[in-house]
């Protein structure tokens, strides 16, 4: 973030956090405080380091923590947002088949962990595998790596379909409440179920043909957008580098503000060269190269072990058959066989 954007991020959230000054002391700058929580996001300095740095008392850096981070998120809420009219989704999916050559996809959906202290007086609800506590970041992303819905707070006891199951984006969906066009999809992984609108891959076991092969590779090409945008904000805000030590609240304040914070930057600064960061094609080997993302180590968010979900209708089989044959028929891709 360069010093235009700080500037207008100040001006945005300025109102929400300058404090009055009093007879007994001034009231820290908004520009401080704003200065602090970017770099403790940024950076993952720790709250002593940054009362070195900053000659501000980590009590007082812990006060208002929440505070900054909630009024970044309400000044940049709508840089995540879910479409609501056809051409809005449209939009999406003409992306998605131009970009990643995916027809009607209007979304890319993942779930992971992010690690967080034992909260107190609640250990069991929110522990998860590996001795680890957690609660659950559900995502949906666009073909350019934008956030359009997020869902923060779920503790890491859930399973994958309750998490989409009890989501205000499942409601809403069912609910026919945001014009999405008929034809349109979601694309996942094995760990959600398989509707009509949500398309996940064939099981490899048993019957697994070239059929089957081909649309699991185009689908995972698509639902790469998805694992990228986690790996730009693991990249871009190293205070996911370690499991986070602050309270359940204050780290779903945390990540919903980074989330945020990366979809404004994203859509401010649109031609910033990212391939670097992101995993990408050699189309003439067959292979994927890993972006240097994958060299940023991450203890915060992880990864959730899948289970599949072997209970799907006759007609959400129907559909993802039919982008099967489409994907060996008329919608193919030259370099298709070399993956």
């Amino acid at each position: 973030m360069n010093e235009a954007k700080f500037d207008e991020l100040l001006t945005m959230v300025t109102p929400l956090i300058q404090k009055e000054n009093t007879m007994m002391r001034d009231a820290l700058p908004a520009r401080v405080k704003l200065q602090i929580i970017l770099r403790h996001l940024a950076t993952g300095d720790c709250f002593g380091s940054l009362e070195a740095l900053y000659r501000v008392p980590r009590c007082s850096i812990s006060s208002f923590f929440e505070a900054v981070c909630e009024a970044i998120w309400i000044v940049l809420r709508d840089f995540i947002k879910v479409p609501q009219s056809e051409s809005e989704w449209r939009k999406i999916m003409n992306s998605f088949s131009k970009m990643w050559n995916f027809p009607n996809c209007c979304g890319a959906m993942d779930r992971k962990l992010v690690k967080i202290r034992c909260p107190p007086n609640s250990a069991s609800e929110y522990f998860y595998y590996k001795k680890n506590f957690s609660i659950i970041l559900f995502a949906v992303v666009d073909a350019n790596y934008n956030f359009i819905y997020i869902d923060v707070g779920t503790n890491g006891r859930a399973n994958d379909t309750c998490v989409f199951e009890k989501s205000t984006l499942n409601e809403a969906i069912t609910a026919n409440l945001l014009n999405i066009p008929n034809e349109g999809v979601f694309v996942a992984d094995d760990a959600f179920p398989l509707k009509t609108n949500i398309l996940k891959p064939y099981n490899t076991r048993g019957e697994f043909n070239e059929k089957h092969k081909v649309f699991n590779y185009r689908l995972s090409r698509a639902r790469r957008v998805v694992e990228n945008a986690f790996g730009i904000l693991v990249a871009k805000f190293r205070i996911f580098e370690k499991p986070i030590p602050l309270t359940v609240s204050k780290v779903e304040q945390l990540v919903k503000t980074t989330c945020a914070l990366h979809s404004w930057l994203r859509k401010i600064t649109p031609n910033i060269n990212l391939q670097h960061l992101l995993q990408r094609e050699d189309w003439e080997k067959g292979c994927i190269i890993p972006g240097e993302r994958r060299q940023v180590p991450s203890e915060a968010i992880v990864g959730i072990p899948q289970t599949r979900l072997g209970n799907h209708t006759e007609n959400a089989r129907r559909v993802r058959n039919m982008f099967a044959e489409k994907f060996i028929t008329t919608n193919i891709v030259p370099w298709c066989d070399a993956s």
